[in-house]
Protein backbone atom coordinates (compact mmCIF):
# COMPACT_ATOMS: atom_id res chain seq x y z
CA UNK A 1 0.00 0.00 0.00
CA UNK A 2 0.86 3.19 -0.97
CA UNK A 3 1.16 6.64 1.39
CA UNK A 4 0.73 9.78 0.29
CA UNK A 5 4.08 11.91 0.43
CA UNK A 6 2.86 14.92 3.31
CA UNK A 7 3.77 18.44 3.01
CA UNK A 8 6.15 19.17 5.59
CA UNK A 9 7.47 22.85 6.71
CA UNK A 10 10.25 22.00 4.40
CA UNK A 11 8.33 22.21 1.14
CA UNK A 12 6.96 25.82 1.91
CA UNK A 13 9.02 28.16 -0.54
CA UNK A 14 11.71 30.08 1.09
CA UNK A 15 11.20 33.54 2.33
CA UNK A 16 13.90 36.44 2.59
CA UNK A 17 13.57 39.97 4.58
CA UNK A 18 13.61 42.76 2.39
CA UNK A 19 13.90 46.21 3.02
CA UNK A 20 12.30 49.22 0.37
CA UNK A 21 11.80 52.75 0.22
CA UNK A 22 8.99 53.38 -2.16
CA UNK A 23 7.88 56.51 -3.18
CA UNK A 24 9.35 57.61 0.28
CA UNK A 25 8.08 55.10 2.23
CA UNK A 26 10.28 52.55 3.98
CA UNK A 27 8.72 49.42 3.58
CA UNK A 28 10.31 45.95 5.46
CA UNK A 29 8.64 42.93 3.65
CA UNK A 30 9.32 39.27 3.85
CA UNK A 31 9.39 37.85 0.24
CA UNK A 32 9.72 34.76 -1.87
CA UNK A 33 13.14 35.36 -3.88
CA UNK A 34 10.84 34.39 -7.11
CA UNK A 35 8.49 37.39 -6.45
CA UNK A 36 8.35 40.21 -9.15
CA UNK A 37 8.99 43.68 -8.24
CA UNK A 38 5.84 44.42 -10.12
CA UNK A 39 4.13 41.60 -8.06
CA UNK A 40 5.32 42.83 -4.83
CA UNK A 41 4.33 46.38 -5.48
CA UNK A 42 0.77 45.78 -6.86
CA UNK A 43 -0.42 42.81 -4.94
CA UNK A 44 1.68 43.52 -1.51
CA UNK A 45 1.78 47.17 -1.53
CA UNK A 46 -1.34 48.00 -3.47
CA UNK A 47 0.08 50.38 -5.84
CA UNK A 48 -1.78 49.38 -9.01
CA UNK A 49 -0.65 52.34 -11.16
CA UNK A 50 2.13 49.55 -12.62
CA UNK A 51 0.44 47.52 -14.89
CA UNK A 52 1.84 44.43 -16.11
CA UNK A 53 1.00 44.46 -19.61
CA UNK A 54 3.13 41.02 -21.47
CA UNK A 55 4.96 39.58 -18.00
CA UNK A 56 7.80 38.92 -20.95
CA UNK A 57 9.55 42.51 -20.42
CA UNK A 58 8.55 43.32 -23.90
CA UNK A 59 5.42 45.93 -23.76
CA UNK A 60 6.84 48.51 -21.16
CA UNK A 61 3.88 48.80 -19.39
CA UNK A 62 5.28 47.86 -15.71
CA UNK A 63 8.27 50.31 -15.78
CA UNK A 64 9.44 51.64 -12.66
CA UNK A 65 12.44 53.79 -11.57
CA UNK A 66 14.84 52.08 -9.41
CA UNK A 67 17.52 54.27 -8.02
CA UNK A 68 16.09 57.18 -10.54
CA UNK A 69 17.03 54.62 -13.61
CA UNK A 70 13.63 53.09 -15.54
CA UNK A 71 13.53 49.28 -15.20
CA UNK A 72 10.93 47.10 -16.35
CA UNK A 73 9.41 45.54 -13.00
CA UNK A 74 8.44 42.34 -14.58
CA UNK A 75 12.18 41.34 -15.27
CA UNK A 76 13.08 42.40 -11.83
CA UNK A 77 12.87 40.35 -8.49
CA UNK A 78 11.80 41.92 -5.46
CA UNK A 79 14.77 41.09 -3.87
CA UNK A 80 17.24 42.89 -6.16
CA UNK A 81 15.58 45.86 -4.82
CA UNK A 82 16.05 45.16 -1.29
CA UNK A 83 18.61 48.65 0.88
CA UNK A 84 17.04 50.29 -2.56
CA UNK A 85 14.83 52.90 -3.98
CA UNK A 86 11.83 52.69 -6.06
CA UNK A 87 9.96 55.18 -7.59
CA UNK A 88 6.32 54.37 -9.33
CA UNK A 89 3.76 56.60 -11.17
CA UNK A 90 1.86 56.77 -7.69
CA UNK A 91 4.78 58.89 -6.33
CA UNK A 92 5.65 61.44 -8.75
CA UNK A 93 2.14 63.36 -8.67
CA UNK A 94 -1.23 63.34 -7.51
CA UNK A 95 -4.73 63.83 -9.17
CA UNK A 96 -4.59 67.77 -7.75
CA UNK A 97 -0.53 68.45 -8.63
CA UNK A 98 0.18 66.23 -11.54
CA UNK A 99 4.08 65.96 -12.32
CA UNK A 100 5.04 67.93 -15.46
CA UNK A 101 5.57 65.12 -17.05
CA UNK A 102 1.51 63.79 -16.53
CA UNK A 103 0.32 67.21 -16.81
CA UNK A 104 2.31 67.23 -20.90
CA UNK A 105 1.11 63.48 -21.54
CA UNK A 106 -2.62 64.76 -20.56
CA UNK A 107 -2.00 68.19 -22.31
CA UNK A 108 -0.90 66.89 -25.68
CA UNK A 109 -2.94 63.47 -25.78
CA UNK A 110 0.22 61.43 -24.93
CA UNK A 111 -2.49 58.47 -24.28
CA UNK A 112 -5.61 56.83 -25.16
CA UNK A 113 -6.96 53.86 -23.79
CA UNK A 114 -4.03 55.08 -20.76
CA UNK A 115 -2.68 51.51 -20.65
CA UNK A 116 0.92 51.88 -21.64
CA UNK A 117 0.84 55.51 -19.85
CA UNK A 118 2.29 55.13 -16.83
CA UNK A 119 5.06 52.69 -18.11
CA UNK A 120 5.72 55.30 -20.77
CA UNK A 121 5.30 58.39 -18.20
CA UNK A 122 8.09 56.68 -15.88
CA UNK A 123 10.11 55.32 -18.86
CA UNK A 124 10.23 59.36 -20.33
CA UNK A 125 11.22 60.61 -16.73
CA UNK A 126 14.39 58.74 -17.12
CA UNK A 127 15.24 59.80 -20.50
CA UNK A 128 15.08 63.23 -19.91
CA UNK A 129 17.08 62.75 -16.57
CA UNK A 130 19.62 61.25 -18.99
CA UNK A 131 18.78 64.20 -22.10
CA UNK A 132 17.11 67.57 -20.86
CA UNK A 133 16.63 67.97 -24.70
CA UNK A 134 15.99 65.68 -26.59
CA UNK A 135 15.04 65.60 -30.06
CA UNK A 136 11.80 63.34 -31.56
CA UNK A 137 14.64 60.91 -32.81
CA UNK A 138 16.17 60.25 -29.37
CA UNK A 139 12.79 60.40 -27.43
CA UNK A 140 11.34 57.28 -29.85
CA UNK A 141 14.52 56.17 -29.45
CA UNK A 142 14.55 56.11 -25.55
CA UNK A 143 11.03 54.95 -25.41
CA UNK A 144 12.01 52.28 -27.93
CA UNK A 145 11.14 49.08 -25.01
CA UNK A 146 7.56 50.70 -24.47
CA UNK A 147 4.57 49.82 -27.05
CA UNK A 148 1.14 51.41 -27.05
CA UNK A 149 -1.22 50.08 -29.03
CA UNK A 150 -3.23 53.12 -29.41
CA UNK A 151 -1.30 55.94 -30.70
CA UNK A 152 0.86 56.53 -33.28
CA UNK A 153 3.62 57.85 -30.95
CA UNK A 154 3.06 61.32 -32.00
CA UNK A 155 1.42 62.65 -29.38
CA UNK A 156 3.77 61.04 -26.93
CA UNK A 157 6.82 62.33 -28.47
CA UNK A 158 5.15 65.50 -28.05
CA UNK A 159 4.00 65.30 -24.78
CA UNK A 160 7.67 64.23 -24.01
CA UNK A 161 9.24 67.35 -25.59
CA UNK A 162 6.95 69.67 -23.67
CA UNK A 163 7.31 68.01 -20.06
CA UNK A 164 10.88 68.40 -20.90
CA UNK A 165 10.62 72.14 -21.52
CA UNK A 166 8.37 72.53 -18.42
CA UNK A 167 11.17 70.76 -16.03
CA UNK A 168 13.73 73.06 -17.22
CA UNK A 169 11.86 76.44 -16.79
Amino acid sequence: MQTKPSISSSTAPAQTAIEVEVNGEKHALTVEPRLLLAHMLRERLGLTGTHIGCDTSSCGACTVLLEGKSVKSCTVLAVQADGRAVTTIEGIGTSRSLHPMQEAFWAEHGLQCGYCTTGMIMASLDLIARNPDPSDEQIREGLGGNICRCTGYHNIVRAVKAAAKAVKK
